[in-house]
């Protein structure tokens, strides 16, 4: 069996989605492991996990560099000492910039609580809710430079309840974004990836290893 697919998380918050990927990784067959979780912030309950775990932890502080373009390259650096080969952003609330992905373009990939291109932002669930659409749902994407813009990798849908609060609708909407967060980095770890354009195709291919 070839090595697991080394992965980096970057969080934000409560790690909920890293969670998730530390317990898909206990099973070897799962053909990913988490090397590192990295953050923007200290005190966060994501770090705690990854700490629980025995998984490093690093974090860097946007306010402690002198510019944006010198945390990014910092934040890149601090990365690249794990080597990943795939890198998730779960729930981490900073735009990674130009060093990052000139480092780790076709590599990063991040979740967007709708169906893209559809609601852009921070803000999918209460938009859709607002829009009125009847299914919305959840789209891991390869990171590029603009917000929510990257190559699909996999959607999951959510019917919108006629009874939902933005609050019950982003609630199911996390719990699909999981399990496809889950399913597709094993999926990509296990078959290996390639981004073509708009397009990224899992399998046929060798495993990251």
């Amino acid at each position: 069996m070839s090595e697991p697919a080394a992965v980096v998380v970057l969080v934000s918050g409560s790690g909920t989605n890293l969670q998730a990927l530390i317990d898909a990784c206990a099973d070897p067959a799962y053909g990913a492991r988490v090397v590192a979780v990295g953050a923007d912030r200290d005190g966060i309950e994501g770090l705690a996990r990854a700490e629980r775990a025995g998984i490093p932890t690093f974090h860097l502080k946007v306010k402690d560099f002198d510019t944006r373009e010198e945390w990014d390259a910092a934040m890149a650096g601090a990365v690249a000492a794990y080597d990943p080969d795939i890198v998730v952003l779960a729930g981490f609330m900073k735009l990674v910039g130009s060093t990052f992905l000139a480092l780790y373009g076709g590599k990063v990939v991040n979740t967007h609580p709708a169906l893209s291109p559809s609601f852009p932002g921070m803000h999918g669930p209460a938009e859709a809710l607002a829009y009125g659409v009847k299914v919305t749902g959840a789209t891991l994407f390869v990171v590029d430079p603009g917000v929510d813009t990257g190559p699909i990798v996999a959607q999951r849908a959510v019917e919108v309840a006629p009874d939902d609060t933005v609050e019950t609708l982003h609630e199911r909407i996390k719990i699909a974004e999981r399990g496809m967060l889950v399913d597709s980095i094993g999926a990509m770890a296990r078959e290996g990836f390639v981004v073509e354009g708009r397009h990224v195709r899992i399998g046929g291919l060798d495993p990251l290893d």
